[in-house]
């Protein structure tokens, strides 16, 4: 007891703090004994039996066939990935009516401003002897038409009206400039 009372007066501590010091001291000294000692040997064992496994066979490589070059035979022939529209030679001339600009002088009406796969043909009716079309556009719109009027953006012309169909003549671009007819219709929506 004189030396702890000696070391309260010398230093300033209790006797139970102390004894908190060495107890905290003492487990520190604990822990770094026991980080030190080898935690995974475990780990170190397995690796260890799996290095002393013996090594496995690889399977060989497959054989593979030698490859054979076959000589293409058909050069003479169209080439199936062009456009045989452009394959016209220049010296010889082709005969086609060349079709005006497809306005040709006429103001566009209310359903050529519509693709014409938006537009919905839903009725016919007949009236004073002409055939009518009712066509809705996209907006909901009721329109009425005949043969003669224009529908779709390709300048479409109406050229017939049935009780299940709307035939169409559209004028569209082609590749060398000019303008081609082609046929559309439209049947009736249900």
């Amino acid at each position: 007891m004189r030396v702890c009372a000696s070391l309260h007066e010398k230093y300033g501590m209790e006797e139970s703090g102390l004894n908190h010091k060495r107890a905290l001291v003492l487990l520190m000294v604990m822990l770094i004994a026991a980080c030190s000692l080898n935690a995974n040997q475990d780990l170190y064992d397995r690796v260890a039996e799996i290095k002393a496994r013996p090594a496995g066979k690889i399977p060989p490589l497959p054989v593979f066939k030698e490859y054979r070059t076959v000589p293409y035979s058909a050069m003479q022939l169209a080439d199936p990935f062009k456009n045989f529209m452009a394959e016209v030679p220049a010296e010889v001339s082709v005969d086609v009516q060349p079709i005006d600009s497809p306005l040709k002088g006429r103001n566009l009406e209310a359903l050529e401003e519509y693709p014409l796969d938006t537009l919905r043909f839903v009725g016919q009716l007949t009236k004073d002897g002409s055939d009518w079309a009712i066509i809705t556009s996209p907006d909901m719109i009721v329109h009425r038409v005949r043969v003669g009027n224009h529908m779709g953006k390709n300048y479409g012309e109406i050229i017939s009206i049935g009780e299940d169909k709307v035939l169409i003549e559209e004028i569209i671009p082609d590749e060398l400039g000019g303008w081609v007819k082609r046929d559309a219709a439209l049947s009736l929506a249900e």
